[in-house]
């Protein structure tokens, strides 16, 4: 029997608020969630998870009914400009929910600075219990396993390694099996077409109004990703290339697929869709 945690990542239903999105979790047969709680694009509406209209409680009370966890918060973006006052609050909320790591966006082209704020908020997360990851991004600063890794060692982070981004930036197996398994806490896996994206249809909604900028790749991204299985990405290989266990996440945004099936469908769908992917390591 397997003892790979599945999750579900707050990208794949975004427009589902935090206790709703821990509630279709667990009556889909999900263990864990990942939550937005900061905003990851210029002008997005977050979910309010601070203060006196807080959706916090309620969340946290669902995740007690539900035995439901959360492992991962989202999204902080270090962009040179960051400091201490803005991770804070991000930092309180999730160890209010119990996650165990922040997702990290790398928008500062000045890698040694961007190397420096790491270390600092990875410092002072650990009051938290909360670690770090650093996302490799296709058209972030960061874009490749290797220099995520050396940033992630250097500043004792991790990696959060996502299936779509791994193959549009060129990663390869090899390079996962030379990281130190430390580095890899969790993987979010979707799946796609090998080619890159081209005149892509945009949503009538975006959730929470993100923005892509023009950019295919963003549009994909955020909003026009597939199930695991529903596209050409060499899955299996890459889940092989992970620690026996490693816990996946399913961040698959498909927005005009939700919307026709409901969020319980295609929830539902989403975690039979990762089944085949369970237990495909190497010990």
């Amino acid at each position: 029997m397997s003892t790979t945690p599945i999750g579900i990542a707050h990208l794949t239903l975004l427009h589902c608020s935090p206790p709703r999105l821990v509630e279709i979790a667990a009556e889909t047969g999900f263990d864990f969630v990942g939550l937005r709680i900061s905003p990851a694009t210029p002008g997005e509406s977050p979910y309010p998870m601070a203060g006196p209209d807080s959706m916090l409680a309620e969340t946290c009370t669902r995740l007690r009914e539900t035995g439901v966890h959360v492992r991962d918060v989202e999204v902080f973006t270090l962009d040179g400009t960051t400091t201490k006052q803005q991770w804070e609050p991000v930092l309180e909320v999730g160890a209010r929910l119990g996650a165990t790591h922040l997702n990290v966006i790398a928008a500062d082209e000045d890698l040694p600075r961007l190397t420096a704020t790491l270390a600092e908020l990875t410092e002072e997360a650990a009051a938290y219990n909360i670690r770090p990851a650093l996302e490799p991004i296709t058209y972030r600063t960061v874009h490749s396993v290797p220099v995520a890794a050396d940033i992630a060692t250097r500043t004792g982070s991790a990696i959060c390694l996502d299936a779509l981004h791994f193959h549009r930036f060129g990663g390869t197996v090899e390079q996962l099996r030379a990281l130190d398994p430390d580095l890899l806490p969790y993987v979010q896996l979707c799946d796609a077409p090998l080619r890159e994206p081209s005149n892509l249809p945009r949503p009538q909604h975006m959730p929470l109004g993100q923005s892509t900028d023009g950019s295919d790749l963003q549009l994909e991204s955020r909003a026009v990703r597939g199930l695991p299985g529903a596209g050409e990405l060499p899955l299996h290989e890459l889940v092989a290339a992970l620690p026996a266990n490693t816990p996946i996440s399913v961040e698959a945004p498909a927005v005009d697929l939700a919307t026709e099936l409901g969020d319980e469908e295609f929830a539902r769908r989403a975690r039979k869709a990762v089944s085949p992917y369970i237990g495909n390591r190497l010990a």
